[in-house]
């Protein structure tokens, strides 16, 4: 099985979905002459030319309102927000019409638009580039929220989210970017709203997303060589809808978990997955709900100081060793 990086993955997503079907279009900044800010587009401008793959001004309100309306019109646009910070500047154009339309209009339009890009700490540029918005976007009904953690489920979901009928908001991680993975060479599809067990385990079930999931598999690795300790890794994938099933199964065979997230605590998903969990599995748990995420205050700039405010597989190591033992 090829083994690409998970820059590549997303791009080859996109260049398969552009081949298959000629209403998808590719919008944004500096995505076709520039190849990206970020690279993931290189190619594609070559390959597609300027009229499926558009540099657009620097102007989130107005690209992705535009995506919006064409896609209102059976265009399947797919949008690269250089961060996903920058959201908040197209807040109506995101989570009042395209999660709504489809019911404003009773069922008559559909908005088939992936907004993609990265969301995420750990790169040193500052608390205005640094945000993780899934829980803000996922509280809007109408609305799709894509969080992959490796190669292979880049390529999978982005290839399903151009597929599907609602907004799709798909948050990368830029440190992930060069995580090489294998990836079929046939074409396949990773579906919405499964979550997928990235170990199996006994004695703690770890229930993350994004690259906290690799971090979990790496604490994982070494409570099991140094402790003797059986780690489950849940990774949900996606967060709206929400594949709680998986995440009780999980449950009630280990008994114990911790939630691993980058969002800060206050609100986040991990805070409904929390509840979710003992509401429908308490009798299930044998200790309290552990959680670690962000250090609650804005990202810090220093390099050193900001890895210790994310999750790191220390971190993840020492909570883990709390949440067995409880």
């Amino acid at each position: 099985m090829p083994i690409i990086t998970y820059r590549e993955a997303l791009r080859h997503a996109m260049a398969e979905e552009l081949t298959r079907d000629e209403n998808v279009v590719i919008l944004g900044e500096e995505v076709a002459q520039f190849r990206g800010a970020y690279k993931v587009t290189e190619g594609l401008l070559e390959k597609f030319g300027p009229k499926r793959i558009v540099d657009t001004p620097i102007s989130e309100a107005g690209f992705v309102g535009m995506g919006v309306g064409a896609a209102m019109l059976g265009i399947r646009p797919v949008i690269e927000l250089m961060f996903w910070s920058f959201y908040s500047v197209a807040f109506d154009q995101i989570v009042n019409n395209a999660a709504n339309i489809r019911y404003m209009s009773g069922g008559q339009i559909n908005c088939p638009i992936v907004i993609r890009g990265p969301a995420n700490g750990g790169t040193n540029v500052g608390a205005t580039h640094s945000h993780t918005p899934e829980n803000i976007l996922a509280h809007h009904p109408g609305v799709k929220v894509v969080v992959p953690a490796t190669p292979h489920d880049a390529k999978g979901l982005l290839k399903s989210a151009i597929r599907d009928n609602d907004p799709v908001f798909f948050l990368e991680n830029t440190i992930l970017y060069g995580l090489e993975g294998e990836v079929p060479a046939e074409e396949y599809l990773v579906p919405l709203g499964h979550a997928d067990i990235k170990r199996e385990g006994t004695d703690l079930t770890i229930v993350s997303y994004g690259r906290p999931v690799i971090q979990s598999l790496a604490a994982a690795q070494q409570l099991q060589q140094e402790h003797g300790l059986s780690v489950e890794i849940v990774d949900l994938r996606t967060i709206r809808p929400l594949d709680i099933d998986t995440v009780l199964k999980s449950v009630a065979k280990t008994h114990r978990v911790l939630i691993v997230e980058e969002q800060r605590p206050f609100a986040s998903v991990g805070s409904q997955l929390a509840y979710m969990i003992q509401n429908e599995a308490f009798d299930e748990l044998d200790a309290p709900i552990q959680r670690l995420g962000t250090i609650d205050a804005p990202a810090i700039y220093s390099p050193p100081v900001e890895i210790e405010q994310l999750p790191n597989s220390q971190r993840i190591l020492k909570a883990a060793l709390a949440a067995a033992s409880a």
